[in-house]
């Protein structure tokens, strides 16, 4: 199994155990997230199917800091 298809399985877990118990409440707490970040994966689960899931590293925006060529 791979990084990608861990964390998606992962995020698609605590949607089925929100399912199950009916209550987002204690879903968050079991699975230690926050409601408004169960609620920002439900979003995005709407808007962009399961490829959301997939946890990136965001690049710096600003050029001065990234890591110099000669590092």
């Amino acid at each position: 199994m791979t990084d990608a298809q861990r964390d998606i399985r992962r995020k698609l877990i605590v949607f089925d155990h929100a399912k199950d118990t009916k209550n987002i409440s204690p879903t968050c707490r079991y699975f230690g997230i926050s409601h408004d970040t169960f609620y920002r994966w439900k979003k995005a689960l709407a808007e962009r199917g399961e490829e959301w899931a997939i946890n990136n590293k965001p690049c710096p925006c600003n050029i001065v800091l990234r890591t110099q060529p000669h590092i």
